[in-house]
């Protein structure tokens, strides 16, 4: 597990997607200043990346709404909340805000369990394993009460049928978390890549699927790239180099 977190195998994991936004007037700080505020920010982080899974990621540039998300997994509800803490008591975090937070937990798919398809046994595990793609697409799913509604032979083939396209997309892996009762949503999917095209394609094809049409929300999605801490804090701020004339 990335960060150096111990693997504890059949416990589930909690997982949160936190995305952040700075204040405009942050920029206008002395340079020393935001420096000192980016510095302390990092070291917190990289305390957490111990105990925790701890994944950085800026939204510069893709999001008008957010500026940087962190991707916490831990086995102890308590660690997300520790940290969240220890981020926001720091100098940066007088400037931040947290317009999104999902949270949610890893567990065992009964439809992958029953699905006969290539990757049948691949989304079983209690625990995330991601990978180290590029790119980070990350949004909340909620489905209409009917889809519970349905017999579970129906609701399977649906399923199946969704998840045969994913298969078709090698290159896309999907990491699928649940909310139930926990927070507003019911799933939290987070889908990594290197090529954001095959990413669009496949939510372009999964649109007119069974499984698709019992969707009430699926937004609002984010398109998140990795980076470290501290390069998703100098992007707040990045300096401008003269351009010759």
């Amino acid at each position: 597990m990335s960060g150096g977190m111990e693997l504890q195998p059949g416990r589930r994991q909690y997982v949160k997607f936190t995305f952040f936004r700075v204040a405009p007037e942050w920029r206008r700080l002395d340079e020393i200043e935001r420096e000192a505020q980016i510095a302390e920010f990092r070291d917190v982080v990289g305390v957490w990346r111990g105990p925790t899974m701890v994944r950085c990621y800026s939204t510069i540039g893709t999001r008008g709404d957010v500026d940087f998300m962190i991707w916490q997994v831990s086995y102890e509800l308590d660690d997300v909340q520790r940290m969240a803490s220890e981020l926001l008591g720091t100098r940066l975090g007088g400037w931040l805000t947290t317009p999104f937070s999902y949270l949610s937990m890893t567990k065992h798919s009964t439809y992958v369990e029953r699905y006969a398809g290539p990757d049948g046994d691949r989304a079983t595990r209690l625990s995330l394993a991601p990978g180290d793609k590029k790119y980070l697409f990350v949004y909340p799913l909620t489905k209409v009460r009917e889809w519970y509604g349905l017999g579970p032979a129906e609701r399977q083939e649906a399923m199946n049928q969704h998840m045969a396209i994913g298969a078709t997309y090698s290159s896309v892996k999907i990491n699928t978390t649940y909310s139930f009762g926990l927070d507003d949503q019911e799933f939290v999917l987070a889908f990594e890549t290197d090529e954001p095209g095959d990413f669009l394609d496949l939510v372009q094809e999964l649109r007119p699927s069974l499984s698709s049409a019992y969707t009430l929300t699926d937004v609002p999605i984010f398109t998140c790239a990795a980076t470290t801490a501290e390069g998703m804090l100098r992007a707040l701020a990045a300096s401008r180099e003269a351009v010759p004339i």
